[in-house]
């Protein structure tokens, strides 16, 4: 989604980040706590999918507060977290005239949310958590709560993995099979705060009991619970719920302890929660061009250098892949074994990537050789960041009918391009096996200067 512009309310001589899209008639704020970064976020399709649906039906406004993300670093006024926190809603909510909006919370933003309403009533119409707690820490009564040597082991754990690829990988399960995804979660997480700054905020929240304020919440409440999760069980969610009266509970499926990657089931009842009815919702569609990529012979090529010969070069290879994709603007979607699949929001990015790819590809020893393919059509946005549709299939049909060194393209990048700066050469008319018509296919050449 287009990047909303980041404002900044005043909280005295501080700055605090916020963004608001969407033109729904109620006003929802979404926070996910202490540790955000607006300008970063939106950079996942995932991400970007879960906001775009959110502002469907809403006024979204998201926020950084003071010490994370693009906000100014957190006062040294020895104000607590709760109080902090609290400054910062209250400046985006008059900055942005949003006079009573309905709050949604995940990750630790349950007590802080509780904390505020509890001041505040006056100033939220509607509630919804998701995948929090009202207290992190075991009390007497609340077994649900980390025992002090699970919280003791948590601060340990994000002292020292918080920002790598191995912490990206157990707060997002559903995604420790893609390198991509792990690779930005852990770049998210850097910009949002360093890990010193995280476990300070954290020793600090794991003191802080909202239980108190559960009975007092008189505002319509939505709770969704996860499963297997195991930091922000379903058993705290579950507790929320049961003592907010009237609340509704929602357990959902998985580990995640973000919901971007599994968005439409919760977002289905968030909207029929905000607006009284749920819409039929059809996939998310874009026009984008795939560009597929493989190593040629690859199979032979195994067997003659052997396993850990191979093991290096294909790491070789997906690096120039990597850095090559990001260079021009794509984005990589996959990449299994010996070949990659990436996206790019124009043909001429693509192609360029592709030359580029070939050039640096040729550098490698032992050497190799690849080919790719490319199509433009409409695909379909998945909800783990993959894509999907008519233009894939034939993206990757294009691919099987490339030769070593070759960059070939579909007609429609071909028409698409005609008085450019790309030469294309015939490679003849073929059926592409489960598309129908007949397709001619062109190589494209050396591009002008």
């Amino acid at each position: 989604m287009n990047q909303p512009e980041t404002r900044f309310a005043r909280v005295g001589g501080d700055r605090v980040a916020y963004q608001v899209f969407g033109e729904g008639s109620r006003d929802l704020v979404f926070t996910s706590g202490l540790w955000s970064h607006l300008d970063l976020q939106l950079e996942e399709p995932a991400f970007a999918r879960m906001n775009r649906r959110m502002a469907a039906f809403t006024r979204l406004i998201r926020f950084d507060r003071r010490g994370t993300g693009v906000s100014d670093p957190r006062p040294a006024d020895g104000g607590s977290i709760v109080r902090h926190w609290e400054e910062d809603l209250l400046a985006v909510l008059q900055a942005t005239g949003a006079q009573s909006p309905l709050i949604a919370g995940s990750v630790d933003a349950g007590p802080l949310v509780l904390k505020f309403l509890e001041r505040h009533p006056e100033r939220c119409s509607g509630l919804i958590l998701a995948c929090t707690t009202a207290c992190l820490q075991q009390a007497e009564g609340y077994p649900e709560g980390h025992s002090p040597k699970a919280a003791a082991q948590l601060l340990e754990l994000v002292s020292e993995k918080w920002g790598t690829e191995e912490f990206a990988a157990l707060w997002i399960p559903s995604q420790a099979h893609n390198p991509a995804v792990l690779r930005w979660y852990a770049k998210f997480q850097r910009a949002m705060a360093s890990p010193r700054q995280v476990v300070e905020n954290l020793r600090e929240s794991q003191a802080i009991d909202a239980r108190g304020a559960l009975a007092g919440v008189r505002v319509p409440t939505l709770v969704f619970g996860r499963r297997e999760a195991r930091l922000f069980t379903a058993a705290q969610s579950r507790y929320i719920a049961d003592h907010i009266p009237g609340a509704q509970y929602v357990e959902l499926p998985g580990a995640d302890g973000d919901m971007a990657w599994d968005a439409d089931a919760a977002l289905g009842r968030v909207e029929e929660f905000v607006t009284g009815r749920r819409r039929t919702q059809q996939p998310e569609r874009m026009l984008a061009t795939v560009l597929f990529t493989d190593i040629v012979d690859s199979t032979r090529l195994a067997a003659k250098i052997g396993d850990a010969a191979w093991r290096e070069l294909l790491d070789r290879h997906d690096q120039a892949v990597r850095h090559a994709i990001e260079h021009h603007g794509g984005r990589l979607v996959d990449s299994a074994g010996d070949g990659a699949l990436s996206v790019f929001g124009t043909p001429g990015n693509a192609i360029d990537c592709a030359h580029a790819l070939h050039a640096q590809i040729r550098e490698l020893k032992p050497k190799i050789r690849i080919r790719a393919g490319l199509h433009i059509g409409e695909l379909e946005l998945r909800e783990d960041g993959r894509v999907g549709g008519t233009a894939v299939h034939i993206g990757a049909r294009v691919l099987g009918m490339a030769k070593g060194g070759d960059v070939l393209v579909s007609r429609t990048v071909r028409d698409v391009l005609i008085g450019s700066r790309y030469r294309f050469k015939e490679r003849g008319i073929h059926e592409l096996k489960g598309v129908p018509s007949k397709w001619p296919l062109y190589v494209v050449e050396a591009p002008r200067d």
